[in-house]
């Protein structure tokens, strides 16, 4: 098992990544080692010893789902002021071609909320930092620090959220987008 901070080795890597195409396609609510090895590519007792047990694998899927989620937000630091910033993120929400990732964040989640103490842990509060910092890049220097910033990113975070919820139950792109853009 590669402890934080340390390189993984090559298999570790490969065998992470087929793994998180895997819960992307399927989740990871119902996750069994035996199948998902065979899909891999791999033995349960492989990947048990590579990441330590079942937890210690979801962790670092969850870890690379955050990773990736971020990275591919990264464009948003260009965004002037938060209104943009919230259509620049909804659009790459809205991206159809996103929405095994965000189904396994939604799914994350909520385990998150729901078993506080399991390899889940943590990740719902994880998240609501990442995506505050995103829209907080985006505002004006002088309103980053304020109570009045802060509340701001809160709201914008909750249009988000709010909207990527309906949308991933609904499908409906277009009520939800109009949602988003009447933010102001």
């Amino acid at each position: 098992m590669t402890e934080p901070g340390s390189t993984p080795s090559a298999r570790e890597s490969e065998l992470l990544d087929k793994a998180y195409a895997y819960a992307l396609a399927h989740g990871l609510a119902d996750l069994s080692l035996r199948p998902l090895a065979a899909a891999v590519g791999s033995s349960p007792r492989v990947l048990l010893f590579l990441f330590g047990s079942q937890d210690g694998l979801v962790r670092a899927l969850l870890r690379k789902a955050r990773e990736d989620e971020l990275a591919l937000l990264g464009d948003v630091d260009g965004a002037d002021g938060l209104a943009r910033a919230v259509r620049a993120v909804w659009t790459w929400l809205a991206d159809e071609r996103h929405r095994p990732l965000l189904t396994l964040w939604a799914e994350a989640y909520t385990r998150s909320l729901v078993d506080p103490d399991g390899p889940w842990a943590g990740f719902a509060e994880a998240t609501v930092e990442d995506w505050l910092e995103v829209l907080r890049r985006a505002q004006p220097a002088r309103d980053r620090r304020t109570a009045r910033g802060t509340a701001e990113r809160t709201l914008a975070l909750a249009v988000l959220r709010g909207a990527l919820l309906d949308l991933l139950a609904t499908g409906d792109v277009r009520r939800t987008t109009a949602a988003v853009h009447a933010f102001r």
